[in-house]
């Protein structure tokens, strides 16, 4: 998908056919028609749309005939096989040229929504580097957003496994630990990104330019040690429910085995006396109460041991 936005001096938000000054270049999921048609309006190198379109490659910033390319990692949700929700990430370039600013990622996102409805303070298309940090300080409150969802959700799944002997709340809690090692791997090389753009001036900034930076840094900061804490937690979590989830299930294994050995006495003292042999008391007036006095005896008597060992 290809779409071309420029702003006007009124702060409007204009979509356009063509390529030209000062306008936003946003692509996701793009076609070879349309990299090779941004590649020659824009005057970039294919390779370098492509490399964007890599889910592998990894967070970097270069400079190259006074062009900058800018590659860092943004969250988004899908979900496995399961219906769970896992938090991913992917690569978004941001390539800044001379005359324009080119988005390009696999999929889109609402990092990119959140400009395309203006939605952001100060956003002009025409500010190329004002522009680019607005989008890196997005992705950093949406990984700070989708890191609480993280720790909602934790809370959440651990209400429920207090009640539940099922593995469902594990694999829960296994969706979004894998989540927050995505989240942490990819904020840190994302801030490896930032600090370059900081100390070897990438780009031209002007005063506002460099406090917002900061503030990105700090947000990113922020996130990478909430990543951090919450797979901590999550991972002391897990293996406390895992023993707590065995523990239970040895409970409840321990009652069920208690019971059937009370249970057994009343069907050994009927076998007994249910044999074609002579036995006591055979005769007598009331014989029938004999082995239901001897099974309630022996029934009570083991109850009441189980009792006080605690067994149930």
């Amino acid at each position: 998908m290809l779409e071309i936005y420029k702003s006007t001096d009124t702060r409007v938000l204009e979509q356009v056919d063509v390529v030209s000054k000062g306008c936003w270049v946003n692509m996701y999921a793009p076609t070879a028609e349309e990299i090779n048609k941004v590649s020659n309006d824009a005057q970039v190198d294919v390779d370098i749309i492509k490399d964007a379109l890599d889910d592998e490659e990894r967070p970097r910033i270069e400079r190259d005939d006074g062009r900058v390319y800018i590659i860092v990692d943004f969250p988004y949700i899908v979900h496995d096989d399961s219906g769970l929700a896992v938090y991913e990430t992917i690569p978004i370039g941001i390539i800044l040229t001379e005359d324009n600013i080119i988005t390009v990622s696999l999929k889109d996102s609402p990092i990119i929504e959140e400009f395309r409805k203006n939605r952001v303070k100060e956003f002009f298309t025409f500010k190329k580097t004002r522009f680019a940090l607005q989008i890196l300080f997005v992705i950093s409150s949406y990984y700070l957003r989708y890191l609480k969802q993280i720790n909602k959700k934790t809370n959440e799944i651990e209400r429920e496994v207090h009640q539940s002997l099922k593995n469902k709340e594990l694999y829960a809690f296994l969706a979004l630990e894998k989540s927050l090692v995505y989240f942490t791997t990819s904020l840190k090389s994302n801030k490896v990104v930032l600090d370059k753009i900081l100390r070897f001036n990438y780009l031209k900034m002007y005063e506002e330019d460099k406090d917002l930076l900061e503030d990105v840094i700090i947000e990113k900061t922020q996130a990478i040690e909430m990543a951090e804490t919450y797979r901590s937690i999550l991972s002391g979590m897990m293996n406390a429910f895992a023993s707590i989830i065995s523990n239970n299930l040895n409970i409840v294994m321990k009652f069920l085995t208690s019971i059937t050995i009370i249970l057994s006495f009343p069907t050994m003292v009927a076998s007994f006396y249910g044999m074609n042999v002579d036995i006591p008391f055979q005769h007598a007036t009331h014989s029938y109460a004999i082995p239901l006095v001897i099974s309630a005896f022996l029934t009570s008597l083991t109850a009441f041991i189980f009792w006080k060992k605690k067994y149930f």
